[in-house]
């Protein structure tokens, strides 16, 4: 079953950077709530070299109603000039909870 609400995983290089971004998102109604996840280490290839780098892992809950504004202004507020930002739409969760989520979302005046 679809339920509208996806977790969204993003990785920054530090606990300010993504506090920023997890603060504006939550202030503007992008993102209902944003767990970080300090020391996490990432290997992958940029630009023909391996990279070994500690970073944080933000999971963000947000509903497809918001989702591509969301997805928006992390590339914006986002210290990399290619972030990871990858979304798994949630098939199933407690119902107090997605509407929470679903309430916290919504566009506001």
């Amino acid at each position: 079953m679809k339920t509208g609400i996806y977790v969204t995983l993003v990785t920054a290089p530090g606990e300010e950077a993504a506090a920023d971004i997890a603060r504006t998102l939550v202030s503007e109604s992008l993102a209902a709530c944003v767990n970080i996840i300090p020391a996490v280490r990432s290997f992958y290839r940029w630009e023909g070299e391996i990279q070994d780098d500690s970073e944080v892992l933000m999971i963000i809950k947000t509903s497809g109603a918001v989702y591509s504004t969301m997805q928006k202004r992390i590339l914006e507020l986002h210290p990399y000039s290619n972030p990871e930002v990858v979304a798994f739409e949630v098939e199933e969760g407690s119902d107090n909870y997605l509407s929470w989520v679903n309430s916290e979302t919504k566009q506001h005046d």
